[in-house]
């Protein structure tokens, strides 16, 4: 397994729409696999392909405390939505910055799960909230869009802040002959 490169938001290439993948064998469960490490090396909830450069039709997530409960959707599809919720959320894509959204409280979701056998289920509350952040980032579309221009913006700031911070912080490491 590896650990994969996150992009981070203004890069275009998380405005990519990913594409459905055709057939799910190994070369798609080690990319799962990949992006899984990722996520909890991360640390994050979910992370959808497109955010590592792939453009596949995949998320993978694990909303437990235990971090054991890895979840794989492909070529993921909501069906329908219900209710409305506001939450504050965040994006491995857009580090520090986190902000409420209104999603649907409640959404039922057809998938590939990593043996390619279909599914669907409902499902509310974080994981609910968690899928729908996913599928916006395979349809290129990331949460600070649902923020206003000026918020936007701000965060925006914040991330070039947060980059210019590590590459000094990675300087300062290296000067000092720390790898």
């Amino acid at each position: 397994m590896a650990i994969l490169t996150i992009l981070e938001f203004p890069d275009e290439r998380l405005r990519k729409k990913a594409l459905p993948i055709t057939e799910v064998d190994d070369t798609i469960r080690r990319i799962a696999a990949d992006m899984l490490e990722t996520m909890y090396e991360a640390p994050g909830i979910g992370l959808a392909a497109t955010q590592v450069n792939i453009r596949k039709r995949m998320v993978v997530l694990d909303i437990s405390d235990e971090k054991n409960d890895p979840i794989c959707l492909i070529n993921p599809e909501i069906i329908s939505k219900l209710g409305t919720e506001e939450s504050e959320e965040g994006c491995l894509s857009v580090p520090g910055v986190f902000e409420k959204v209104h999603r649907a409280e409640s959404i039922v979701f057809k998938a590939l799960d990593l043996d390619g056998q279909p599914f669907e289920k409902q499902v509310s509350g974080l994981l609910a909230v968690c899928i729908q952040h996913e599928l916006d980032h395979l349809d290129g579309k990331l949460f600070v869009d649902y923020l206003s221009p000026l918020k936007r913006q701000l965060a925006r700031k914040k991330v070039k802040k947060e980059q210019k911070h590590r590459v000094e912080s990675a300087n300062k490491t290296k000067s000092r002959g720390v790898a």
